[in-house]
């Protein structure tokens, strides 16, 4: 049986262990006449019995295997994903293995995971750690884009449920530690290789791209020197479809100066408001390199020097039409509309202004992580180390629209809700399919304008010292100390430049246009088969639009920089020791953060119609905050953990909120007389707070064949002593340059105090839940199912935070769903292996990116995301070393789906994405 090879493959390892070890210490004395051959014949054979235990348990199964034992070892409530080899994490993404993790899921972005949302909580909530190190992020704010780190560059994921004193830079949600390999942990050279073709499918259209990987793991020196090197390249298409009304309004009828007779509205009825429909091609681009250099010269010092580099360029070019019913001016509702309930479904307009729109979305990110880490081992129980880090992110997100329109001007709509009822069909009285129809000219709603022009550039640095010593114990309830002091210095800066783009100067309206040049493309959106289109980059370099800066009262608010000093005070103890027999394991400890922030920001002031620009507001706060945290694992039975764990958990607010700058103006209705009123961000945020309280109980069992597994029950609650909302509070603007009175002004205020809207801390609220897992190998229930198994978990969440607490109908706590199910079924025998997983979460609110490249909150549809693989590996012959993959994500063209109670609002429809390829370990 495999469990007497497994017992025997130990008592093997240990035996050859014990006999090299003891001939080793041999040669050092002048005892013994063994011979150095002789050792190293002993040291092979104790080689041989671990690379022998080593391929009982390979693959899928290894590595669900080795993320129990970290899951289980672990002193903290932790989840846990382990790679068997570097390059072998089997995922489009990242994101989408960690998106598996009981508790967690996901945020779709573009129809790959990218945000991770942690027990109900948005990306923003929980930290990011690189090797145990603060992570940039290429966001608007502090949540991690997980698309930039390569999965083949990483080793493995830990995902801390709860704190410890010692996890520096934690999040309120959890923490997300990603590692990178360690060459001294080997014991031989690794060299690999792997590439993969990528196919995106989407009805029927095919797009391709490709993928590969390759690492070097090698030591030197007689294992003092380990050196490991890798690199990754991305070529991935991303197409898609996306039909969305804007909203739902009264059905009046339209604004145009002549209603048909017998149209008929009914301002019961709700109807959507206009409409935008789009089809878009999108290319992802990435390259990836890790390097690590790790010394051991000596037992005194060891240092580890790490690198990670990542560009991520994706362009994304994007062909359709707007156009907007009650919401438009000229627009008239003809006779014959049909409802369903209280939402027109169907209906007929004239005098309808269909915008062409051809879009160019290009972004690049860069990340640079880098750490240098020194571990001193002073004594035999004294230990110090020093760790050295520096992140660095950026991103540049252009947002290029043009437009043109059909030679009449206007034309008749015909639209209808689709029988599916998730998205709108459309029929224009003229054929936007064939160019003849079309020029290009600027859009008479929107000011003559032809398009408009927006660039952003996003940059964060962290810097981050680390000192800190452990004293081990040799007996005693603890096994050791550990106190030290983390230093962060964080900077991040967002930019915005804003242009119209206009054939003259954007006065011309309807007279100013330019013949339609371009081809056409099959279009397939909102039952539009055909659309003529243009290349907008390439027209905007040839100059057909002038370039005319926007007012910058237009983006103002959209630039600013936040500075944070973070100094951190810990003192941790690990517990080791049993009670009335039962072993006892944990820590205990306490976290004094010291803050010192500031934010900057353009303040724009207006009175009496005019509107000026102030200088820069900088301001902010110091404090500091203590956070004790206690982690207890007791085993209660054999294999049978009950976990309990205590803290006050902190998130440093949202950057984006810590703004500075304001726009400022007078209120005549806010009081008895007019005030000064503003609204902006609030650089003196303090972070959300929570007493955090788990319980879980764990337990784990091994199968007759050896194969290992678990079942877990968790309850979580998390009572928020202070959260972030936009509230209204007294504000005194002295010292601002504020306007002057103009002549015969009566309501100029008389006090510099008054009232600014900004986000601030305040109320509380709760969030709790409860947590189902488990990882079961089949052959616990039968002897021959032996490889096959399952691996679910079931979560159950609810709050009462509401993102404005005072307004009962307000959105709830961004990322929070009320149910998550993650379940995945594998197979693995003699080299072959099978995987299908099951993603699912219900309704919740997520961040979607406006228009103006603002990211706000929206009620996003419940999906299921399904993926599966098959793989075989070659474990012996001349192709030993050699896997082959094929990979399928998103296999049931799950679509990304917004909804109000009216009806749809967002359909995104991505396709599926097939991975062939294959990996090969020398």
């Amino acid at each position: 049986m495999v469990q007497l090879k497994r017992n025997l493959l130990s008592v093997a390892l240990a035996s050859a262990t014990m006999m090299w070890m003891a001939q080793a210490q041999a040669q050092s004395t002048e005892a013994t006449d063994q011979t150095a051959e002789q050792a190293a014949a002993a040291k092979k054979k104790a080689d041989e019995a671990k690379n022998l235990d080593k391929v009982v348990v390979t693959g899928i199964r290894g590595g669900i295997e080795r993320a129990i034992d970290i899951k289980k070892d672990s002193t903290s409530i932790v989840e846990a994903i382990s790679a068997e080899d570097i390059g072998k994490l089997p995922d489009v993404s990242i994101a989408e293995s960690i998106a598996r993790l009981p508790g967690l899921t996901a945020q779709r972005e573009r129809g790959r995971a990218a945000q991770i949302n942690i027990r109900g909580f948005a990306g923003d909530f929980s930290a990011t750690t690189l090797n145990g190190r603060e992570q940039a992020t290429t966001s608007d704010s502090r949540g991690v884009e997980f698309d930039q780190y390569p999965s083949e560059l990483l080793a493995g994921v830990t995902v801390y449920k709860t704190p410890d004193a010692m996890l520096v830079g934690q999040g309120l949600s959890g923490t997300i530690d990603l590692r990178t390999v360690r060459p001294l942990d080997y014991d031989e050279r690794v060299l690999t290789f792997g590439a993969r073709y990528d196919q995106n499918k989407i009805r029927g259209q095919k797009e391709t791209g490709y993928r590969y990987n390759l690492a070097y793991i090698d030591q030197f020196a007689e294992g003092t020197v380990g050196l490991a090197v890798g690199f990754a390249h991305m070529d991935s298409p991303q197409p898609g479809y996306q039909n969305e009304p804007w909203g739902y309004t009264s059905f009046n009828g339209g604004s145009g100066p002549n209603p048909a007779a017998g149209a008929n509205p009914d301002p019961t009825k709700q109807i959507i408001g206009g409409a935008k429909f789009f089809k878009f091609n999108a290319d992802n681009k990435r390259d990836g390199l890790m390097a690590t250099l790790q010394l051991r010269p000596n037992d005194f010092w060891e240092g580890t020097i790490d690198w990670l580099y990542s560009r991520y360029d994706r362009t994304e070019v994007k062909s359709g039409a707007e156009f907007w019913t009650e919401w438009g001016g000229g627009t008239n509702v003809q006779p014959g509309w049909t409802a369903d309930g209280g939402t027109v479904t169907e209906s007929n307009w004239v005098g309808v202004y269909p915008v062409i729109r051809m879009d160019s979305n290009p972004s690049k990110s860069r990340l640079d992580s880098f750490g240098f880490n020194n571990k001193f081992n002073l004594s035999a129980n004294w230990t110090l180390n020093a760790d050295l880090s520096y992140s660095r992110a950026r991103n540049n997100y252009r947002n290029i629209e043009t437009a043109a329109g059909i030679a009449g001007g206007t034309t008749t709509l015909h639209f209808a809700l689709d029988p599916s009822g998730i998205f709108y069909n459309y029929d224009f009285g003229v054929d936007i399919g064939d160019p003849a129809n079309l020029v290009i000219r600027g859009v008479p709603d929107w000011g003559g304008q032809g398009g408009y022009y927006k660039n952003f550039n996003v940059e964060d640095k962290i810097q981050a010292v680390r000192l800190n010593l452990i004293r081990s114990f040799d007996s005693g309830a603890f096994s050791s100390i550990d106190f030290g002091l983390n230093f962060t210095k964080r900077s991040k800066f967002k930019s915005d430049y804003e242009a119209r783009l206009c054939l003259v100067d954007c006065t011309g309206g309807m007279a100013e246009y330019v013949p339609f040049t371009g081809s056409v493309i099959d279009f397939g959106v909102g039952g539009i088969d055909k659309l003529a289109i243009y290349d907008a980059d390439a027209l905007v370099a040839a100059g057909t639009w002038n370039i005319i800066d926007s007012p910058i009262d237009w983006f103002w608010g959209k630039s600013w920089e936040v500075e944070e000093k973070l100094t951190t005070l810990y003192f941790q103890a690990n517990i080791d020791t049993e009670i009335g027999n039962m072993p006892l394991r944990g820590n205990a400890g306490v976290q004094y953060v010291q803050a010192d922030q500031n934010g900057k920001g353009w303040t724009q002031f207006n009175n009496a119609g005019t509107s000026t620009i102030g200088a820069l507001t900088n301001y902010g706060d110091k404090y500091g905050h203590l956070l004790p945290s206690m982690n207890l694992g007791l085993e209660v039975m054999p294999e049978l953990q009950l976990r309990f764990a205590a803290a006050r958990q902190a998130m440093r607010p949202p950057m984006g909120e810590m703004r500075g700058g304001m726009s400022v103006g007078i209120c005549d209705n806010c009081s008895s007389q007019p005030i000064w009123s503003a609204n902006g961000g609030n650089p003196a945020l303090r972070p959300w707070l929570a007493n955090a309280y788990d319980l879980s109980l764990e337990k784990y069992f091994s199968t007759d064949a050896g194969n290992r597994g678990y079942l877990g029950l968790a309850y979580f609650y998390k009572d928020l002593v202070s959260y972030v909302w936009n509230q209204t509070v007294p504000f005194d603007f002295a010292g601002l340059p504020l306007p002057p009175a103009v002549a015969g002004q009566t309501n100029y205020p008389s006090t510099t105090l008054g009232q600014i809207s900004q986000p601030a801390n305040g109320k509380n609220g709760s969030i709790k839940g409860t947590e189902v897992s488990l990882s079961v190998p089949l052959d616990i229930l039968w002897s021959p199912l032996d490889g096959l198994g399952i691996v679910a978990s079931y979560s159950d969440t609810s709050s009462s935070i509401r993102m404005n607490p005072d307004d009962a109908n307000s959105y709830p706590l961004p990322g929070l769903s009320k149910t998550v199910v993650n379940g995945s079924i594998y197979y693995e025998r003699a080299g072959f292996s099978l995987r299908y997983n099951m993603r699912k979460r219900s309704r919740f609110v997520g961040g979607i990116r406006n228009y103006e490249g603002n990211v706000n909150p929206e009620w996003i549809d419940g999906e299921t995301v399904r993926d599966a693989q098959v793989s075989y590996s070659f474990n012996g012959g001349p192709l030993e070393g050699l896997s082959l993959y094929l990979q399928v994500a998103n296999l049931g063209d799950a679509p990304f789906t917004r909804s109000l109670p009216q009806g749809p609002t967002t359909y995104w429809e991505y396709g599926k994405t097939t991975l062939v390829g294959f990996s090969y370990k020398f």
